[in-house]
C-alpha cells in the first residue's frame, strides 16, 4: 500500500502493491499553503511515513488530545462549546518526514510537527484548503482508510 495526497487537487489516493488505484477521498490540507518549517501551520510536502496508527476500536466522531481520547465524541453541541478547537476525531495517521533537511529533524521535522491524517467534524469542507498543517478528512473515510493502512505505510503529499 502507498498514499499519494494531491495538495492542488485536495485528494488523498490509496495504492496498492501493484500500483493499481483502491480509494480516492477528498481532503482538506493547511489554509497557509504548503511549508515544511515548524510553527508555520503549512502543511508539508515529500516523502513520508505512518509512523504510529491511533485511535482503533474507537467510536465514529471521538474526540483526541494530544493523541489521546478525552472521553467525548463530537456533536454540533459540543462544537458550539469550543468554537475554536482544532477538532482531532476518529483516526490518526501520524506521519513521519523521510527526506533529512527537508522534512525530517530539526526544524522542518513532520512527526515533531505532530502532523496526521485525521478526522474532522463532517460540517467543515472538504476538497479545498483549511486545516492548520495536517491533512484532514470525512471521518468515515478516515476510518476506512485506517483500516486499510499499515504502520509504515508509504505516503508522499504532492504539490504538482
Amino acid at each position: 500500500m502507498n498514499i499519494k495526497i494531491s495538495i492542488p487537487a485536495q485528494t488523498l489516493s490509496l495504492f496498492d502493491d501493484s500500483g493499481q488505484l483502491r480509494k480516492q477521498f477528498p481532503v482538506s490540507t493547511a489554509f497557509k499553503g504548503v511549508g515544511e518549517q515548524k510553527g508555520s501551520y503549512r502543511t508539508p510536502r515529500g516523502r513520508h511515513i505512518v509512523r504510529a496508527r491511533i485511535g482503533a476500536g474507537q467510536p465514529l466522531g471521538t474526540v483526541f488530545r494530544a493523541r489521546r481520547p478525552t472521553g467525548e465524541v463530537w456533536t454540533p453541541e459540543l462544537h458550539a462549546q469550543y468554537p475554536g478547537r482544532d477538532w482531532i476525531l476518529t483516526r490518526i495517521l501520524w506521519l513521519s518526514g523521510c527526506e533529512p533537511g527537508f522534512n525530517r529533524l530539526g526544524d522542518v521535522d513532520s512527526m515533531q510537527r505532530y502532523i496526521y491524517i485525521h478526522g474532522t467534524p463532517d460540517s467543515e469542507p472538504m476538497g479545498a484548503p483549511h486545516s492548520h498543517g495536517c491533512i484532514r478528512m470525512r471521518n468515515a473515510d478516515v476510518m476506512a482508510l485506517f483500516d486499510m493502512v499499515p504502520l509504515g505505510t508509504h505516503v508522499v503529499l504532492l504539490d504538482d
